[in-house]
């Protein structure tokens, strides 16, 4: 869930994109992690929860840049991410506002599963925002954070989890293109 968050900045041809510039874009985000951040199928952000979720993606971006260090950060946006003490403040604040309780899921023909949400209380944008902070906690302070990257492929600026020694990019597509781009400086296009 912290991957997906932070991939809420992405770079395509015509530049960079950030999923959650607009409150519909938050809120067909929210819409497709329903489950994941315990909100209803027909969830609407607002302009207030948008900016508040973003400064948190902020936050955990500038976390994400720490954890990779010595090795760049992504490109998207380390000119724009807060400091160190203040997002770890934030993202620890975020965890803390909303207490989580263990849930038992166990869908139709499925296996039973747990799954830790934010108790009833809060609003919701405090929740979706524990939930999110949590995961990136969860990522950071787990075995993965040893094995995050930024994806060095041109115009790429994803992080990802490296999950074999020879995995370079976050996908086939950004090797391929980080390929063909050395391809062409070694031997030109013509």
């Amino acid at each position: 869930m912290a991957l997906e968050f932070v991939g809420t900045v992405r770079a395509v041809r015509s530049g960079l994109v950030d999923t959650l510039a607009d409150v519909a874009g938050m809120t067909a985000w929210g819409r497709a992690h329903a489950a994941e951040l315990g909100i209803g199928p027909d969830f609407t952000a607002t302009e207030e929860l948008r900016r508040e979720v973003v400064e948190l993606r902020q936050a955990v971006r500038a976390l994400f840049a720490r954890a990779v260090a010595p090795a760049p950060p992504s490109s998207a946006d380390a000119h724009r991410l807060p400091g160190f003490a203040e997002a770890l403040a934030l993202v620890n604040a975020a965890a803390l506002a909303v207490p989580v309780a263990a849930r038992l899921e166990w869908p139709e023909g499925g296996v039973p599963a747990a799954r830790n949400v934010p108790a009833d209380g809060a609003d919701e944008s405090a929740r979706i925002r524990a939930v999110l902070a949590s995961a990136a906690i969860a990522l950071l302070a787990g075995p993965d954070r040893e094995r995050l990257r930024v994806c060095p492929a041109p115009r790429c600026v994803l992080y990802f989890i490296k999950e074999h020694a020879r995995q370079e990019w976050c996908s086939t597509g950004c090797g391929n293109r980080a390929r063909a781009a050395r391809h062409y400086r070694r031997h030109g296009s013509g």
